[in-house]
């Protein structure tokens, strides 16, 4: 776990960033694996018939056997896309195991873009999301985009707070013992990492 006193947000993104991307692929393959048992049998995830996911990039934990075990199971998924316009838009579209691709601008893959598939955040049950950094009390450092900012602020105007549930996935490295908190963050329900469930906000 990382103190950071004296850190902004801006220097710990790029700590801990590199932080994941140090990890070798032997690691990230044994964190997947891992993260996979923490999820696969637990009830939040059994339950939840509506899921987002991520596609990982830059060292992220990989929840793709998560995603394919939902699948698996009939369960609906769903992952982020980028709007081409307004740029500052994502929304979340189902997937399915065979999906027409393309490349946002960030060279990141999304599903190909289509309005019949797409479903408002408040109708999903849960949202598996990435994160550079978390604390103990449900904070969540992202990229700097705001994409999921943006998007869980609609559960404010909304009173949409509990659901979906909102699941930080990360690497047990990328704790610290507090983050700074802007006014636009919307705490996460809980953080689970390949050793465990790290956070469950209260």
């Amino acid at each position: 776990m990382h103190g950071n006193t004296d850190l902004n947000r801006v220097q710990l993104r790029k700590l801990l960033r590199s932080k994941r991307r140090s990890l070798s692929s032997s690691q990230q393959i044994q964190a997947a694996q891992q993260l996979y048992q923490q999820l696969a049998q637990h009830q939040l995830f059994r339950r939840a018939q509506h899921v987002a996911f991520y596609l990982a990039s830059d060292g992220e934990i990989d929840p793709a056997l998560l995603m394919r075990e939902a699948w698996r199971r009939g369960k609906h998924v769903y992952l982020p896309v980028l709007a081409r316009w307004p740029k500052t838009t994502m929304v979340f579209q189902r997937v399915r195991p065979i999906q027409q691709w393309e490349k946002n601008r960030f060279g990141i893959l999304q599903p190909r873009w289509c309005v019949a598939d797409q479903r408002s955040i408040w109708a999903l049950d849960a949202v598996f999301l990435p994160l550079v950094g978390f604390d103990q009390q449900g904070g969540r450092l992202g990229m700097g985009g705001g994409f999921y900012d943006r998007c869980f602020a609609q559960l404010h105007q909304r009173n949409h707070l509990t659901t979906p549930q909102r699941i930080g996935l990360a690497h047990a490295c990328q704790q610290v013992e507090q983050l700074p908190v802007a006014s636009w963050d919307v705490p996460l329900h809980a953080v689970v990492t390949d050793l465990g469930w790290s956070v469950v906000a209260r």
